[in-house]
């Protein structure tokens, strides 16, 4: 191995290893904050050892009630994203060229809106048709931008699929709901999965636009938010370390389940 590649081969390590570190340092010692007898979520100064911030969390009612309001949201997010996004998939990708470009730019155009924009307008065009804000509101102002990226991966998706398939179905008799239930829903099952929890994480962890139209619920992270301004706890550390558990149990389980069946057929 020559010199310049051992070079590049010392800086692309120090590179992975400075983007790792930068990534989960965060998590890290928010994690470690958890642990931390401050009554601050911090871990300097470390004033000792101690589980209470997890009785802390169980103890409140008002957090768990956000938690659940935001699972209620991103549930039904989840309900109107995937169908939607995965029609709109479809349609940009049976496209021309041209056709395809310009309802391209269209469609994912609400990522590019401020989300404080899409909640203020979305509050402002139901309130006209007298609804006012709460659950219904944000899912259907969340799922206004968060179609687009279930959109975007499943088009993404079946740009691999083989339309000859599609068309041998066809050829075979098969009607065009068939086709679809049975040919390209099982070819885009992995990316709906993966949009779905996407969708999910989006839902959750969204403010600006959930802040405009929630009305008087509060998800999780608005409560977050209030609690900022009147007193943050490690409490709330306590959460994110058992939603960070959670993800990471739930990410090994479907790891060890695709490659078992992987390893079936």
């Amino acid at each position: 191995m020559s010199a310049a590649d051992r070079i590049a081969k010392a800086l692309f390590g120090f590179y992975a290893a400075a983007f790792f570190v930068y990534l989960f340092a965060p998590l890290a010692i928010m994690s470690a904050a958890t642990f931390n007898a401050s009554r601050f979520p911090t871990i300097t100064p470390w004033q000792g050892a101690t589980l209470q911030w997890f009785d802390a969390l169980w103890a409140d009612a008002g957090m768990w009630e956000a938690l659940w309001t935001s699972l209620v949201v991103a549930f039904f997010v989840v309900l109107v994203v995937l169908p939607i996004g995965t029609a709109a998939a479809l349609v940009l990708t049976s496209l021309h060229a041209r056709a395809r470009s310009f309802m391209y730019a269209v469609m994912v155009s609400p990522l590019l809106t401020p989300g404080v924009v899409i909640g203020i307008s979305t509050l402002v065009l139901w309130r006209q048709l007298g609804v006012g804000g709460g659950v219904f509101l944000i899912v259907v102002a969340q799922a206004s931008f968060i179609i687009c990226y279930v959109m975007l991966m499943v088009a993404a998706r079946l740009q691999r699929f083989d339309r000859t398939q599609e068309e041998a179905a066809i050829g075979l008799g098969a009607t065009r709901f068939m086709v679809f239930r049975r040919v390209i829903l099982p070819f885009l099952r992995p990316a709906l999965f993966a949009a779905g929890f996407l969708a999910v994480l989006q839902s959750i962890e969204n403010y600006n636009t959930t802040l405009f139209v929630r009305g008087f619920d509060t998800p999780l992270t608005v409560y977050i938010a209030t609690k900022v301004r009147t007193g943050l706890t490690p409490a709330v550390n306590a959460l994110a370390l058992i939603m960070i558990a959670v993800t990471i149990a739930g990410a090994v389980v479907y790891e060890i389940v695709r490659r078992r069946s992987r390893g079936g057929t």
